[in-house]
């Protein structure tokens, strides 16, 4: 974990994409990509299912839960054909962009699994290859209208040139047990995905940094009313809202082992939120708390995982 004390840039990537539109969402994270890496970025985080963007319609649409309902089904049926599967074409793409700007890429994006989708976050390395992927474990409320549960075979760190880097979707910072493991895993920088980064995000992202005593990257969208216009979707049509009305507002930062802002929170507008990354904090914080070591009580708590993929049919 800290064999690389140099400091890097790392860049939360705070813009929209092309809603519901899996290869124009690839081509603009592409150019974002390049874009932050023309920087200096070494870390470049996307938000929550950036690809093809977050389900808002689950929040703000009213008949989003109706049973059986021809709308709802209409949305997810083109969700499901923009989903990526990995590997997979937007996968390859993604690497390439990441190869050219020699960084690393944490992309949020809806993962297709056979009939089932998944909120997974994807990291793909300075060299273009996949290091590996994280499937959310517990959708929150209506987002189990679309998404599968993700288990603890990919509840993993992945180890980049600048140190070790791993990642919790949203809610997942709420529950206790996920923090402890990923905590126990050691890492150097996290990578927070939220839709929108609001108050009680902040909270949680700049908990789990004091705690974990490591950066964190928290990553959130940006999202007018006007861009679900003209997809031909009734459930998006029932949205409330003037076109320019924000859906989503960003709130992007970066923060310290201590808690504190090192760049952002940046909210109602596009941008890279950018901040220099520097490892020896992470060690110096230790002196006082180590969640996992001197300031742990394995002889009163122990937390048992299981790292075995959690399927109900297998071909032997």
């Amino acid at each position: 974990m800290f064999t690389n004390l140099h400091p890097f840039l790392a860049a939360a990537v705070q813009d929209s994409p092309v809603y519901l539109n899996l290869e124009a969402s690839v081509a603009k994270a592409c150019d974002l990509i390049a874009q932050a890496g023309r920087l200096g970025a070494q870390l470049v985080v996307f938000a929550e299912t950036w690809l093809p963007g977050y389900p808002v319609w689950l929040d703000l649409a009213p008949s989003a839960a109706l049973w059986d309902h021809p709308p709802a089904k209409a949305v997810f049926t083109r969700l499901f054909q923009n989903s990526a599967t990995i590997p997979g074409p937007a996968v390859e793409q993604l690497g390439q962009a990441a190869k050219a700007a020699g960084a690393v890429v944490v992309m949020g994006l809806h993962e297709r699994d056979g009939g089932t989708l998944y909120n997974t976050s994807l990291y793909l390395g300075p060299d273009g290859q996949m290091l590996g992927k994280h499937r959310k474990l517990m959708p929150t409320y209506t987002e189990r209208l679309v998404w599968g549960q993700g288990d603890g075979s990919t509840l993993t760190v992945v180890e980049t040139p600048f140190g070790r880097l791993g990642g919790l979707v949203c809610w997942e910072h709420w529950m206790p047990l996920a923090r402890a493991a990923m905590h126990g895993r050691q890492e150097l920088v996290h990578a927070a995905q939220w839709p929108t980064v609001k108050e009680m995000h902040q909270v949680a992202s700049r908990h789990y940094a004091f705690e974990g005593q490591c950066f964190v990257v928290a990553a959130g969208s940006v999202l007018r009313r006007r861009e679900l216009d003209g997809l031909g979707l009734a459930l998006l049509d029932e949205i409330p809202g003037s076109p320019d009305d924000w859906l989503m507002r960003g709130g992007s930062a970066i923060i310290a082992p201590s808690g504190d802002y090192l760049a952002g929170p940046l909210f109602d507008e596009p941008g890279f939120v950018t901040a220099e990354i520097q490892p020896h904090l992470a060690i110096e914080g230790r002196l006082t708390l180590d969640v996992t070591g001197h300031y742990a009580r394995p002889d009163v708590f122990q937390l048992h995982i299981s790292e075995k993929p959690q399927a109900n049919v297998h071909f032997d």
